[in-house]
């Protein structure tokens, strides 16, 4: 079931334009929104809800059109941006007692839940959290009206590995509740670790959106000298300089071409396929 649709979203800055963007996610996924920085991808969350106005296009929730269904739509979401400041001096729990007054599903007994889980301290203020801590703690706003769609903008941005790691097993902990969860990244290896899906954006333009799996597989891996890398010419996507001499990635239909000059073709992750990708 498509519980969140783009459709032909557009907005035009005098330096970047967000050029029809249109994708659609599924109930009950994990899918990283991947592209590198400035690409686009807080501009389109922004235009998915609300905060900007895009000159063309729409975004569609649970069926339902943004523009005429913003309050309900908004109680069965939950927006998480990395880096979002709470009054530094206020403790949570009066933090919480404010939010949870905009929700008619607010649920304590699932706040309380987070609370514990995520190992958060109510009598501690935002100023007195870690990075890490204020994202669990967003989290736990969040999901304590019981949304069924979070949405969040580079989450584990800024975060230390073990943090980074920590929040991903949050993420496949929620996703086994049945909670769909699409946020964007540039760090690819989070992806790695609990994607399903992936919508690849680069330049203003989705470029690819599939299961993580089907696009890895698509692409392989070459280390090539500069004999190998002419002799393939048109079939490289993305050549660059390597310590061993060039590296480019290679469509996996494309690979008897460079099986037939003794080049063997290596399974490529998804960081090595966005960095080739992005030299095109």
């Amino acid at each position: 079931m498509k519980i969140c649709e783009a459709e032909g979203l557009t907005k035009h800055y005098p330096a970047f334009t967000l050029d029809g963007v249109s994708f659609a996610l599924e109930s009950g996924r994990i899918v990283g929104f991947i592209g590198r920085n400035g690409a686009g991808k807080s501009t389109t969350l922004g235009a998915m809800l609300g905060f900007v106005h895009p000159d063309a296009g729409k975004a569609r929730f649970f069926g339902l059109d943004f523009d005429g269904s913003e309050s309900e739509i908004k109680q069965r979401i939950g927006y998480v941006a990395g880096g979002v400041d709470y009054y530094p001096t206020k403790k949570l729990k009066t933090i919480t007692s404010v939010t949870k007054s905009f929700y008619k599903n607010w649920n304590d007994a699932a706040y309380n839940e987070y609370v514990k889980m995520f190992a958060l301290d109510e009598n501690k203020t935002p100023a007195q959290l870690s990075a890490g801590m204020k994202v669990k703690y967003s989290l736990a706003l969040a999901l304590s009206h019981r949304a069924e769609l979070l949405i969040l903008d580079e989450p584990t941005s800024g975060l230390d590995p073990v943090s980074r790691d920590d929040l991903l097993d949050v993420f496949m902990s929620l996703s086994d509740r049945g909670v769909t969860i699409f946020f964007s990244t540039h760090i690819t290896t989070d992806l790695d670790k609990c994607a399903d899906d992936i919508v690849y954006i680069k330049n203003g333009r989705i470029i690819a959106q599939d299961k993580l799996k089907s696009f890895t597989d698509g692409y392989r891996l070459l280390e090539l000298t500069d004999d190998a890398a002419s002799a393939l010419g048109g079939v490289l996507i993305g050549l660059k300089r390597s310590k061993e001499g060039h590296s480019a990635i290679i469509r996996t239909s494309d690979t008897a071409a460079a099986q037939a000059i003794g080049v063997s073709p290596q399974i490529c992750g998804l960081e090595d396929i966005m960095v080739h990708i992005e030299k095109e």
